[in-house]
């Protein structure tokens, strides 16, 4: 990661558009038939149910597409299907076409996959231009691009486009804070039509206000029903007086929103968080999302519950660090987000404060359901969404919760007292032990962890390795395995019943790069960038793979 040693940095009517859609010919896709024996069929069924038992996925979700960044509304980072082992990368595509040279300081945009097995991929075209492109899943064959007008707003660390899928639609982030909605992914040709959640008339009585001063900045997310949630910022006055904030976007086109400040009930507070995509509770009728200050002196802010419906306040808190007591930061070059567990507890990273007295690792601040109780922190939280892992994966833990979860753990070398011994875990949500850093903190108890495999020589500290470069990671609960990027090029799988990286694959010479996720497809072809590189990953090379 870079500059770690720096510390971090001072509604209703839709119009048809169809500009922008590549109209190629029709791809034929494959048929592809899966052999699964009993025993994996068996355990694949009963998965699934446990799946849309707890998690109150999208529909479309349980037959094995990736939907939004951590692939649900609840974040969780759960595949519904089994990936497959990294044999061989079948396909690779560009996520930037003018990449930085050295140190990639960008959050490129989650990948998502259909569960008909298209690859939306987020790209970044230039400077600050974005498109989507959208490939077959199993050859790498482009079927269709579309342009997007969104800007990333202005952070230490460019933020990524955050394209989302539900019912049969791709919802993208688009200039003047609408949505573009993408009819039929799947298909070479289809319907581009835009949202507006302050109205389609407001936008036509001046649309270059709008396109100057309105500016979406966290990724989408969209519940189970097809309603769209987003943050915004407001950069100069509009007709309506439209303030930073919240959008919520109804299935029919109706939007409404609400400032950050009226939301927190804070009139400091500014923003929704750069980044931080919305999550919602198992049975949808909560909303969370991080508020803050932006970038004055004194940054603070809180995480919010709100009524998904209307965007009232629910619950609230302010978001402080476990070991001094003072604000926690939210810093805007992070990229992490609410993780919502199964039981409606609430998780979220934050940078410490005074910095770096954790080693730049943060906090995994935990919540109850409403916000009203303050739980058992996790040791590092501040680049991270963490992912759900269902006790039963780790068949060496012995405690009581029903689920666990999985982390980025790196303890980066010459910042504080940092030793360079990069990490992932699995951790206990309500078990505790003290702090590896500040022993006098209670936090999550390391249930396993795993050091990272490679030798960080440039760091000059014996025993560092290379860290662990991702902001979220696929689970997949078949292999019992996590699937994890290193800075040293590398994808690994890491057994969970072995504790061991029982495979991995060079995707590059390894780079220092902002965090990235990890993705599992609906045929199990597992994705990560690495080098601002998408590569598509599984089994053995497929004849009619292309490298676009």
């Amino acid at each position: 990661m870079p500059d770690k040693k720096q510390g971090p940095i001072d509604q209703q009517l839709q119009d048809l558009n169809k500009d922008g859609v590549d109209h190629c010919r029709s791809v034929k896709r494959m048929k592809h038939s899966i052999k699964t024996a009993p025993s994996q069929l068996i355990f694949s069924i009963l998965w699934m149910a446990v799946c849309a038992a707890v998690l109150t996925l999208n529909g479309d979700a349980q037959t094995g597409a990736w939907l939004m960044p951590s692939h649900d509304e609840q974040h969780s980072g759960l595949s519904t299907v089994q990936s497959q082992a990294l044999g061989t990368i079948h396909w690779q595509v560009p996520v930037d076409l003018s990449p930085p040279n050295g140190t990639i300081t960008v959050h490129y945009g989650s990948p998502l996959v259909t569960a008909a097995n298209t690859v939306i991929v987020p790209v970044k075209a230039g400077t600050n231009s974005f498109r989507v492109e959208a490939h077959n899943g199993a050859t790498g064959q482009r079927l269709w691009m579309q342009k997007t007008g969104w800007q990333a707003p202005e952070a230490s660390f460019v933020p990524g486009l955050g394209p989302a899928l539900s019912s049969n639609s791709l919802f993208v982030p688009d200039i003047a804070g609408r949505v573009l909605v993408r009819s039929s992914p799947d298909q070479a040709k289809g319907t581009v039509t835009r949202r507006y959640f302050y109205g389609a008339k407001n936008f036509r009585k001046n649309p270059t206000v709008y396109e100057q001063n309105v500016q979406i900045n966290t990724p989408l997310s969209i519940d189970a029903t097809g309603n769209i949630y987003f943050g915004f910022l407001v950069l100069g006055p509009t007709p309506i007086n439209l303030q930073s904030g919240l959008a919520r976007v109804a299935p029919n086109g109706v939007g409404t929103w609400v400032s950050a400040a009226a939301a927190s009930g804070d009139p400091l507070i500014t923003q929704v968080a750069i980044s931080c995509a919305p999550a919602l509770s198992p049975d949808g009728s909560l909303l969370y999302v991080a508020v803050d200050t932006a970038n004055l002196e004194g940054n603070f802010g809180y995480l919010l519950a709100l009524n998904s419906t209307t965007l009232a306040q629910v619950g609230r808190v302010r978001l402080t660090d476990p070991s001094s007591g003072m604000d926690a930061w939210l810093f805007d070059g992070t990229s992490a987000t609410p993780t919502v567990g199964p039981d409606g507890d609430v998780y979220f990273g934050v940078l410490e404060n005074p910095f770096p007295n954790h080693n730049n690792r943060g906090w995994m601040l935990h919540f109850s359901s409403d916000l009203s109780q303050t739980k058992i922190p996790g040791s590092f939280g501040w680049d991270d969404t963490s992912s759900i892992v269902p006790a039963s994966m780790v068949s060496s833990y012995t405690g009581t919760s029903s689920y666990l979860l999985m982390t980025k753990y790196n303890n980066y070398a010459d910042v504080g007292t940092g030793d360079g011994k990069n990490r992932i875990a699995i951790l206990d949500p309500n078990a505790t032990e003290n702090d590896p850093i500040i022993p006098s903190v209670l936090v999550m108890n390391e249930v396993i962890t795993i050091l990272g495999p490679t030798s960080d020589k440039k760091s000059g500290i014996p025993g560092a390795v290379k860290e662990w470069c991702i902001n979220t990671a696929a689970v997949d609960p078949f292999t019992k395995s996590i699937l994890a990027n290193s800075e040293d090029g590398k994808l690994y799988r890491w057994d969970l019943t072995s504790n061991t990286l029982s495979q991995r694959i060079r995707l590059s010479k390894g780079i220092g790069e902002a965090y990235t996720p990890t993705v599992i497809g609906s045929d199990g072809t597992a994705y990560a960038i690495n080098d601002a590189i998408l590569d598509a990953i599984g089994t053995k090379a497929q004849n009619d793979a292309s490298q676009p």
